[in-house]
Order: structure tokens, then sequence, then C-alpha cells
């Protein structure tokens, strides 16, 4: 059925903006939206420092480059995603084709599964290069911004696998053969049969039909014929 399918109405539909942002998925977006925010801004704004009379600054997770590139990459693909499929949430129900449906589905469920893995990553990888980050001046002035990227790496760790969870949801949802009509079929145990067609190709209205044929029986044995006298 076109329409009522993957957690969404009939196509066409109205669309409460109150009731969108109220949806769990919704929700859930922002937050990932603003945790991505949080790690990345961190990393940019503070943790970046320098040692004594060093000019250049160094990542404050034990000076290792990779860690906070890898933070800030991470943080700044979730920001465009969720913002992506705020949108594309938005204007879901606009979706008329249910193979396009899929489609965006699976591609949330694909994405979401695979940025919670990349945050569970980035948290290991953080906190990881922060245990071996040797205390000094200038790592204790970024200290907070570390401990935020690593905090809210673990908190969008959570956020984006409670996404894919409800993508998953989504898909089984659309997948149900319950969504579709039955009421295509005849519910009544006592319909008749529809008619054959004609040869004028015009169908019967009649709801049984007669055989085209009518069967004679000869009550004389062997189709002998008794003769008068």
């Amino acid at each position: 059925m076109e329409g009522a399918s993957f957690g969404a109405g009939r196509a066409g539909g109205a669309v409460d903006p109150v009731d969108f942002l109220k949806q769990p998925q919704t929700i859930l977006r922002i937050v990932a939206w603003v945790f991505s925010i949080v790690v990345f801004g961190s990393i940019v704004n503070e943790g970046y420092v320098n040692e004594g009379n060093e000019a250049e600054l160094r990542c404050v997770f034990n000076k290792n480059e990779d860690a906070c590139n890898y933070g800030i990459a991470i943080g700044i693909i979730a920001f465009f995603a969720c913002i992506f499929f705020f949108v594309v949430d938005l204007y879901f129900q606009q979706i008329s084709s249910v193979k396009d449906r899929k489609r965006v589905v699976l591609l949330d469920l694909g994405f979401s599964g695979l940025w919670s893995f990349l945050w569970f990553i980035a948290f290991c990888f953080l906190a990881n290069q922060w245990q071996r980050t040797p205390a000094t001046r200038g790592v204790n002035q970024g200290a907070d911004a570390a401990r935020a990227a690593i905090a809210f790496s673990f908190f969008s760790i959570l956020s984006w696998v409670a996404l894919t969870v409800m993508a998953m949801q989504r898909y089984h949802l659309g997948t149900d053969m319950s969504l579709f009509a039955t009421d295509q079929f005849a519910t009544d145990p006592n319909t008749g049969y529809p008619g054959y067609t004609t040869g004028s190709g015009i169908e019967s209205t009649e709801t049984y039909q007669s055989p085209p044929f009518t069967e004679t029986i000869d009550t004389s044995p062997k189709g002998y014929q008794v003769p008068t006298y």
C-alpha cells in the first residue's frame, strides 16, 4: 500500500510541527546533534595547548594529533548527519513510494549503526590517550575540554545506538504484511464466485453460470429403439 508504512502515515498528509518535535526520534536527533557540537567544539576551542615556551600548539590528548583530528572529524560529520536526517524525517511522510521509504530507513539504519561504532572508537581512543597524558600546566588548562570531549563521546554512543534501534523498528514495521490493505479480499464466506467472461469480453453479473451443454439420458437399453406395431 502506498502510504502507511515504515512508521509514517499516508503520503501527502499534513505534518504537525509540535507533534513532530515531540517524537522520540526527533528528540534523539537533537540530542545527538548537541553532543556532537560539544565534542568537536571542545577539542577545537581548548583541545590544543602549548607547553612552556613552545609556540606551536599540541593536542591535549598526549600530544597525539590523530586523537584530536579523529574526535573533530567524527563530531563534524555527526553534526551534519543529524541535520540531514532531521530534514528527511520532516519530509518523510511526503514520500509516496514504499521502495523510497525503505531506502531512507535502511540508510538511517546503516549510518546510525556505523556511527555508534565510530563513537565507541572515539571514546576509547580519547580516554586512552588522556590517561597517558602527563600532568603539565598546559594540559591542566585544557583538562576540562578533554574530559568534556570524552564524556560526550560516551553519551553520543548511547544516542546513536538508540537511533539505530528506532531505525530497526521502523524497518520491521514497514515489512509487516499486516500494514497492507485486506479489504480487497471477500470477508463474507457466502459470497458467490464471479461469473466467467463471455465471448463479448463483458464479465457476467451472475454469481453462477449454467454449464454450456446439457446432458441427455437415453432410457432405452444399449440405445435400441422399440418398434411400433
